[in-house]
């Protein structure tokens, strides 16, 4: 069968690999429909191996080279004997973590935090862009009729997105700015308007503010025209926005959220830096501000972020700026995303074509 294949830094081969041939007793074989590139991905193609492990992984023994992705949308071809919670036919969505139920974080719930977490397409036997793949049951989300198979690809980025807002209590009325519009940021923009915030996105790519614009939910601010927290302070009464979803993995951006955001008011690093950012802790002090992190997600929401999508509530399709087939991956998917001059926010691989 055919597939994306991670062999090291800027080299993914879309490559005859091995199909699989049989489903243990809680197993699925899935077909994949539509699948993601992640800004994961996208540092495992520039800088790699990252998380894609070169040595056996600790909790499935996997090890590069690697199918890639890990945000899916598929048809379940064949159950396991044991399987009951999917059917053949049904169409599905993804979960992708992996854990092992038995560390400290497992043990309390905190699955997407455990000490030997894998991850599909990443660091697992299959991924989701290729022909087939084989899946526990147990990550699997069924899509209601109201769903499409590409609004089910994009499930996993918006639960990372939907999981930030939530980080900083967002509620009805806040006012809330979102740096960085990627896909998270773009998703939590989304997320955040339909919770009934006004929401405020900093930005400096032209594509991505004219895709905030396209979105309808949100004033666009250009940091590069004018100082982003002086003018939401002015715009609050001096007070500034309620919460800061920091979705760049930018110092700067970071440095922005902390001086936009109110008293009291919570920052969220979402977004992944990949070098240290300088921040002055006494502001945190001296305003009672709660910095957080999120990694991932809840493991148990993808149930609730399909309903959403189902409802009319969390229209994720919006963000999704190009579709493509899987043979043309490496150009028009992960060289044109890290192109300085690239024109692409969320890109699409057609995993049956």
């Amino acid at each position: 069968m055919k597939a994306a294949v991670f062999h090291a830094a800027h080299d993914i081969r879309v490559e005859d690999v091995p199909a699989p041939t049989s489903v243990g007793p809680r197993d699925v074989l899935v077909r994949p429909y539509w699948c993601g590139i992640c800004g994961t991905d996208l540092h495992e193609y520039a800088m790699g191996p990252i998380v894609t492990p070169a040595t056996p992984h600790p909790l499935n023994g996997s090890v590069i080279p690697q199918i890639l992705g890990h945000e899916f949308s598929a048809e379940v071809v064949e159950i396991g004997t044991e399987v009951t919670s999917v059917k053949v036919g049904d169409r599905v969505t993804a979960m992708p973590l992996l854990f092992d139920n038995e560390c400290y974080y497992c043990r309390r719930g905190l699955n997407h935090l455990c000490v030997k977490m894998a991850c599909v397409g990443l660091s697992y036997a299959w991924g989701g862009i290729a022909e087939f793949a084989v899946l526990p049951d147990s990550i699997l989300t069924v899509l209601p009729e109201g769903v499409t198979e590409l609004q089910g690809a994009l499930v996993e980025p918006a639960a990372v997105a939907a999981y930030g807002v939530d980080t900083g209590h967002v509620r009805p009325g806040d006012n809330v700015l979102i740096t960085g519009a990627g896909p998270i940021g773009a998703l939590a923009t989304l997320y955040a308007a339909s919770l009934g915030a006004r929401v405020f996105v900093s930005e400096l790519n032209p594509t991505r503010q004219e895709l905030i614009r396209s979105l309808g939910v949100a004033e666009v601010l250009d940091p590069s025209q004018l100082d982003v927290a002086a003018y939401l302070k002015d715009l609050h009464e001096g007070i500034g926005v309620d919460a800061a979803i920091e979705c760049s993995g930018n110092e700067r951006a970071l440095q922005t959220a902390l001086a936009s955001v109110r008293s009291a008011g919570r920052v969220v690093q979402t977004g992944l830096h990949t070098r240290p950012a300088s921040i002055d802790p006494m502001v945190l002090s001296e305003h009672d501000i709660t910095l957080a992190g999120t990694w991932c997600y809840p493991v148990t929401d993808f149930p609730r972020i399909v309903n959403l999508i189902a409802a009319g509530r969390y229209p994720v399709e919006k963000v999704v700026s190009a579709q493509i087939a899987m043979e043309d991956i490496v150009e028009k998917g992960f060289e044109t995303l890290l192109s300085p001059t690239g024109d692409q926010v969320k890109v699409l691989v057609n995993a049956r074509r």
